[in-house]
């Protein structure tokens, strides 16, 4: 019998031990079943306590148990992994449960009723009355700081990527990094003095869009010029090679080869707008009525709304129910931006040859 059979035949010895494929949910619902003798022994009533007990306990337990089986290589391997997944259920839980109380809370009096009548005549103590005035209020208000913000964020981002050399492009990326931290209160107070203290203009719902642009315009500025920078040079070249002008490669090539992409961000970006109640509140104000006109008289948006329903429901179930529907509605409707945010990005994206 030649060497290659017997070496076939034998076991292979370079190969350790192996924990099965089910001892991490072995070691999980151990840890929990302890974490809960332990809370109930030492008479801890937090759901919290007993929780980081178990969680310890995986970790720990998953490192023990692998090291003596399989090694400490491999348990430091399973050890990572196990970090990985109790932060990700830590991170989970709190939000599972905040969508859970809006859901429950919200459907009360979230009906076609509700989405379809403003508050009119109808004191906040009272039942009934709807958000039709504040959904109204953030399209426009929205609708505006996108018309705004994502021509001079992708005009920006092309100057950028395919012009900036130099200074003025170091200035600009500078300034973009320092836009994107600015809190949105600071935004709101910028266009208050310069917008209604300096020019003398009055609260509007063009004011709000004018602060929830400057939120909006780095978040596209930075989302457009990755995605610029995504587009391989081989394309710029081959177009630049033709003869055909650099501003046209931009337009026909660059910017349809990664229209995927920057039209995500831009939904991103609005996602992340929708939600700002500081600018509304200093700029906006609020109305219970129906506002049409962005452009004068106070006007009413769903985070405003949801601020007033709670601020002044003076003790009412009423307005509390009002405000939870309105933080569902909200909650959906960014929840819908970034779903067709995904949607355009799986859409537009380069299709991979086989």
């Amino acid at each position: 019998m030649s060497h290659a059979t017997l070496s076939a035949k034998r076991p292979s010895s370079l190969r350790g031990a192996t924990l099965p494929k089910w001892f991490a949910w072995a070691v999980a619902a151990g840890s929990i079943a302890l974490g809960l003798g332990i809370s109930a022994a030492a008479g801890l009533h937090s759901d919290i306590q007993w929780a980081l007990i178990a969680a310890l306990l995986f970790v720990f337990g998953s490192y023990g148990i692998s090291a003596r089986v399989e090694g400490r290589r491999q348990a430091k391997d399973r050890t990572a992994t196990s970090l990985v997944w109790v932060a990700f259920i830590l991170a989970v839980i709190p939000l599972a449960s905040l969508a859970w109380e809006t859901v429950e809370r919200g459907v009360k009096v979230l009906d076609v009723y509700f989405l379809t009548h403003s508050m009119g005549v109808v004191a906040d103590t009272e039942p009934g009355g709807g958000i039709y005035h504040a959904i109204l209020g953030t399209l426009e208000q929205v609708g505006l700081a996108t018309l705004i913000s994502v021509p001079i964020g992708v005009l920006t981002a092309i100057y950028l990527v395919e012009y900036g050399r130099g200074k003025l492009a170091k200035a600009v990326t500078f300034f973009v990094d320092v836009m994107t931290g600015i809190p949105s209160i600071v935004a709101g107070l910028f266009i208050l003095s310069l917008w209604i203290v300096i020019l003398g203009m009055g609260y509007s719902g063009f004011a709000g869009s004018m602060a929830l642009s400057i939120l909006m315009i780095p978040v596209v500025v930075r989302s457009t010029e990755e995605m610029l920078k995504l587009v391989p040079n081989e394309l710029r070249e081959a177009s630049l090679a033709l003869g055909v002008p650099k501003w046209r490669t931009i337009v026909k090539v660059v910017v349809p080869t990664s229209i995927g992409g920057i039209t995500t961000g831009v939904m991103l970006a609005i996602a992340r707008i929708t939600g700002e109640t500081a600018p509304v509140l200093l700029l906006v104000w609020g109305t219970n009525f129906i506002n049409a006109n962005p452009f004068s008289d106070p006007q009413a948006s769903l985070p405003m709304y949801i601020y007033l329903q709670w601020a002044n429901s003076g003790g009412s179930g009423a307005a509390y129910d009002r405000a939870w529907a309105a933080a569902l509605t909200l909650i959906a409707f960014i929840m819908v931006l970034n779903l067709v945010a995904r949607g355009i990005a799986r859409w537009k994206a380069p299709k991979s040859g086989r």
